[in-house]
């Protein structure tokens, strides 16, 4: 992890994986600003050229990466590029933010216990792409926002925070998406802090522990 010679903790190194707008990067990159999160953002990884995320680390001076369609044909391969320029960045945690693509080895592997996901449900229920609109669909009336450790499943490995959310009345999916988005917002860049921390860590059981 981030350290200095005198023992001072230093801010953690941050590598972002994202597809799309970037929302969540966003949040990072304004707690980053405002002094209440204690990290660097080294590396923005995207899984499409167009992602407007890629906007958004660019006008905040982040370094970029986008990995071709062909080169995700073979997805290994795909992710030890990735991998293999995290570590070129010294990144010390991976931070999924709506990354549409499952991570494998190479990337798990070279940040054991150090990928994490953000997931628009209240895990293990409504796993997958569409969480939103199936809690919503379902009727549920509470569901909420999980910040989890990435495994070689999707949407699974030991969970950090989760935060619920009561789900009004007559809410149509685009207002549930949006009071999702805002949790998203402020509770993963919490997350990241506890980690910057060195408060959470992962037991022999698998279950993780925030002191």
């Amino acid at each position: 992890m981030s350290g200095s010679p005198d023992g001072e903790r230093c801010p953690i190194k941050l590598g972002v994986l994202l597809s799309g707008s970037g929302t969540n990067l966003q949040a990072i990159i304004d707690r980053i600003a405002a002094g209440t999160l204690d990290a660097s953002i080294e590396l923005v990884v995207s899984s499409r050229p167009g992602a407007l995320g890629l906007k958004r680390a660019e006008a905040a001076g982040i370094q970029t990466l986008t990995l071709s369609k062909e080169l995700y044909e073979d997805p290994i391969t795909a992710d030890r590029v990735i991998a293999s320029e995290l570590k070129r960045f010294e990144v010390d945690y991976v931070i999924m933010a709506g990354y549409m693509r499952m991570v494998h080895a190479p990337i798990l592997e070279g940040f054991k216990n150090r990928v994490v996901n953000l997931h628009p449900a209240l895990l293990p229920s409504f796993k997958g792409a569409h969480a939103i609109l199936d809690a919503h669909d379902y009727g549920v009336k509470v569901t909420g926002v999980t910040v989890h450790f990435a495994d070689d499943k999707y949407d699974c490995g030991p969970i950090i925070a989760q935060r619920p959310l009561a789900v009004g009345e007559g809410w149509s999916v685009e207002e549930l998406e949006g009071h999702i988005h805002a949790i998203e917002h402020e509770l993963y860049p919490e997350v990241i802090q506890l980690l910057a921390e060195g408060r959470v860590s992962v037991g022999e059981d698998g279950r993780v522990t925030v002191s």
